[in-house]
């Protein structure tokens, strides 16, 4: 299996996480997004959006780093895609909740008040700043409250929705998350920082 990747995104790095913790033979090709490699003829063929990652897996392509996780999950028993219908729904709702709600109030302050500095795009846009941590309070609350009696999101077990919400973390200190007050995710967030597979995948 090819996986097209581009190390500083979170979505390529919870997908390459999973990969490696699974200990599933990945060929790894570059996509330079600050080279615009993603608009590059070949890798558009690949995925009309132009985004990273992609899976290709003999003639089958995948985009859309959820579907890739849950396919990888799928090739070798393990306990992070569950053969339960119940707690894969479980697992399924977490990384929806990831997509619809968590990402949306994550990515405006990573961009606000990190990737503006690094690509030298001027000053972080106040007023875009505080809606955004308005929001981050609003779903952080639910994810704390969640983690409160346990260690993981999902049967207590280590699963790909762990992977998942943990990846909009990758940045959370240079993008300054209001974390301070949530004890209950950043003693999550811990636990993922000490698995070999997500120290091995740092940006």
């Amino acid at each position: 299996m090819k996986l097209y990747y581009f190390p500083p995104s979170p979505n390529t790095r919870k997908v390459h996480a999973v990969a490696i913790h699974l200990q599933l033979p990945i060929d790894l090709k570059l996509v330079d997004l600050q080279k615009g490699e993603q608009h590059n003829p070949e890798f558009v063929q690949l995925n009309p959006t132009g985004r990273t990652p992609v899976l290709q897996d003999g003639d089958f392509i995948l985009w859309e780093s959820t579907a890739i996780m849950q396919y990888l999950a799928s090739q070798v028993p393990n306990s992070l895609w569950s053969e339960s219908p119940k707690i894969r729904a479980d697992i399924m709702r977490w990384q929806s909740w990831q997509l619809a709600h968590w990402y949306q109030v994550c990515q405006p302050l990573q961009f606000e008040n990190f990737l503006k500095s690094l690509l030298q795009l001027g000053e972080p846009d106040p007023q875009v700043v505080q809606q955004a941590t308005d929001r981050f309070h609003k779903e952080a609350s639910v994810l704390n409250n969640h983690l409160a009696d346990r260690e993981y999101l999902v049967n207590n077990t280590l699963t790909l929705a762990d992977f998942s919400v943990a990846s909009d973390l990758t940045y959370a200190i240079p993008a300054r998350f209001p974390l301070e007050d949530y004890h209950h995710i950043q003693a999550w967030y811990a636990r993922i920082e000490q698995l070999p597979a997500w120290q091995q995948t740092a940006p």
